[in-house]
């Protein structure tokens, strides 16, 4: 069950050697065109290169600099996580009490002027509340 398991493998072989290996003729192709490439145009190059960093340097002055954000007057705290909870908990209370007067109102057969302008305060505040 527990047998040593023997390979014919090269301990010196590692991924990375294997890669290297294999890749290693398209790597130098590459290097040697580059090579071929700094030695015939090194003016261009090098006036490229100057010409990408004044190119950066205008832009990052200009065009990606970020606005000053306006600071107001006014700060508007956030409420944390126990205020959260109690706001959830007020309005909940207030949507519980709203629902009970909605109810008491469509138990009544016949409703009065003052019985349905309050049934339609109480069910726009509950919309509100929804929202």
């Amino acid at each position: 069950m527990f047998r040593k398991i023997t390979s014919n493998r090269d301990p010196k072989d590692t991924v990375y050697s294997e890669i290297k290996k294999e890749f290693s003729p398209y790597f130098k192709s590459i290097r040697a065109y580059f090579q071929r490439l700094t030695q015939t145009y090194p003016k261009f190059l090098f006036a490229m290169m100057v010409v990408n960093i004044i190119l950066s340097v205008i832009l990052t002055t200009t065009v990606l600099r970020k606005k000053p954000v306006e600071k107001k007057g006014v700060v508007i705290a956030t409420p944390s996580g126990f205020d959260k909870i109690m706001i959830a908990g007020g309005k909940l209370k207030k949507t519980i009490a709203i629902k009970r007067e909605i109810d008491s109102l469509s138990l009544i057969k016949k409703l009065s002027k003052q019985d349905s302008v309050l049934l339609n305060s109480a069910l726009d505040q509950f919309q509100k509340l929804n929202q």
